[in-house]
């Protein structure tokens, strides 16, 4: 592990923890892969299929934001090709949706894809009809979820019926509750309305005042708290919606304490708890955390204008 000097900027920071999280993705890709035969039905979807769409996600907001290095961009771009092709082109997705058209997920994993300029026509025009049913809009999901379906509709280009303020109070962050309840989960919640509200922190004043007041008050206090039990994971997550607001709140400190956790390999463990040699489960345990810091990154220089 490296320790960063206290004199390094936030931005020289994440640019190092971004750049080596995403290479450390892209050496590791092969884990994620389907096994042969993989169908629709996806009996075990967060084996392959969710890591795949999150790598997804991180790389096409590298893309977007493009204020990493070539070299990292270039990472970028393979792991969406990587995934694309484990999607066989998008196909497996189309079939998963349409042979499961309650379900959010395929439109969820597509719309990464379509962020970064891939497109599958016979899904895009699946997805086109069945936005426009209410069964769709309104599948039982935790209220930051549904956020998620609503932003991805948006972004691939169909029609946004969302009300967003109604979808906003609906949520434990929209409620703005006493902050000392929060919990680990709760905080994942917290930040994943966040993400959705101003996709990925691209609309940052999407953030109603309220709810801005509200996290610049209490982000830090969140934070302080999993950086002392070191959890990385939420840390980071944290970090990517310090990222997200109109002004970032959180003390730098934090960005130096999550790069000190690194491996030198780019590895950033999800907890102060978890280890292991065996390179599968070093894959499994800690993709997510690699995944979300490399987003914090990108947003954190897209901020600076790197």
């Amino acid at each position: 592990m490296t320790t960063p000097g206290p004199a390094e900027s936030v931005g020289a920071t994440a640019l190092r923890t971004g750049s080596r999280a995403l290479g450390w993705l892209h050496r590791n890709r092969a884990q994620g892969t389907f096994a042969d035969g993989a169908t629709a039905e996806l009996a075990e979807p967060d084996s392959v299929y969710k890591p795949l769409g999150e790598m997804a996600l991180a790389a096409s907001l590298v893309l977007r934001d493009a204020t990493f290095p070539a070299a990292e961009r270039d990472a970028a771009g393979d792991l969406l090709d990587f995934a694309w092709d484990q999607f066989r082109g998008g196909d497996l997705l189309y079939e998963r949706q349409l042979r499961f058209p309650a379900m959010t997920d395929p439109l969820e994993s597509y719309v990464h894809f379509h962020r970064a300029g891939y497109r599958h026509e016979r899904l895009q025009a699946l997805l086109t009809h069945l936005t426009d049913l209410t069964s769709y809009r309104e599948y039982e999901h935790a209220p930051n979820r549904r956020m998620a379906v609503a932003n991805a509709t948006r972004v691939i280009g169909v029609a946004d019926r969302t009300d967003w303020p109604a979808r906003t109070a609906a949520t434990w962050l929209g409620a703005t509750p006493e902050p000392w309840t929060m919990d680990w989960m709760t905080a994942y919640h917290v930040t994943h309305t966040v993400f959705h509200l101003t996709d990925w922190g691209a609309e940052p004043h999407a953030l109603p005042p309220r709810l801005r007041d509200y996290l610049a008050t209490w982000l830090p206090v969140w934070t302080d708290v999993w950086l002392e039990i070191e959890e990385w994971d939420l840390v980071a997550e944290l970090l990517v919606v310090d990222a997200a607001m109109p002004e970032p709140v959180c003390d730098p400190a934090a960005w130096r304490r999550l790069a000190a956790a690194q491996h030198e390999d780019g590895l950033l463990p999800r907890d102060g708890r978890t280890g292991t040699d065996d390179e599968e489960r070093r894959f499994d345990d800690h993709y997510h955390t690699a995944t979300v810091a490399t987003i914090a990154s990108s947003l954190v220089l897209s901020r600076l204008g790197a």
